[in-house]
């Protein structure tokens, strides 16, 4: 409860910031739902995106042993110093709730062919291709995973806002509301008593003063 004189004015004021406090919670309380359901929604997402990433990269492995079997590991080594393809990585942002997260963009810049069709396999294209396509996937993934890193930390700083409002704020402001409404009321019995008192003696003095 607050140490605050049992005023009007000062009763005026709790009730003020108790409709704040309780404004408060409830927006936190809305913010807390919608950043849960948006982590939520990433969770599932990354876990989608986790098993897609394992795939193509799996798929990419594969591809680059067929290759390797078919041409020789020698052979896959020389052509691979030939491929020329960057990869280059755009960082965005987007905001959940005041929360900022990445939004990643990856893209490749190639010119095939980077060698000749004579005396090589198509395993070795296809494992290229796919090692692009989980390169991108991983890309995604790191995003989803940052912000879902970053929203468990804001869901978990709301708790406690939303915590400290609805069991310690909110709370102490009612209690100190209701003592100073008692204390007023029974201020206000004392002087209505007091001023009954007096008015009962002033009619006795003034009936004793007629009777003299």
């Amino acid at each position: 409860m607050r140490n605050v004189a049992p005023t009007k004015s000062n009763m005026l004021k709790l009730k003020e910031e108790l409709s704040f406090a309780r404004l408060g919670r409830e927006l936190l309380d809305q913010k807390r739902s919608i950043l849960v359901a948006e982590l939520m929604s990433l969770v599932d997402q990354a876990a989608a995106w986790d098993e897609r990433v394992a795939g193509e990269l799996a798929a990419a492995y594969r591809a680059l042993e067929d290759a390797s079997m078919a041409m020789g590991k020698l052979k896959v080594a020389s052509l691979s110093n030939a491929v020329d393809a960057r990869s280059s990585i755009k960082l965005r942002q987007r905001r959940v709730m005041g929360v900022s997260l990445p939004v990643v963009d990856t893209s490749f810049q190639d010119k095939p062919p980077y060698y000749s069709p004579m005396g090589t396999s198509s395993r070795l294209d296809a494992a290229a291709k796919e090692f692009r396509d989980a390169l991108t996937q991983m890309g995604k993934l790191a995003e989803l995973k940052v912000s879902i890193m970053r929203l468990a930390v804001e869901v978990k700083r709301t708790i406690r806002k939303v915590n400290a409002l609805e069991k310690i704020a909110v709370p102490e402001l009612e209690e100190s509301v209701r003592f100073i409404r008692d204390r007023l009321e029974e201020n206000e019995r004392d002087t209505f008593t007091l001023m009954k008192m007096v008015k009962n003696r002033l009619a006795a003095a003034k009936g004793e003063v007629s009777e003299a």
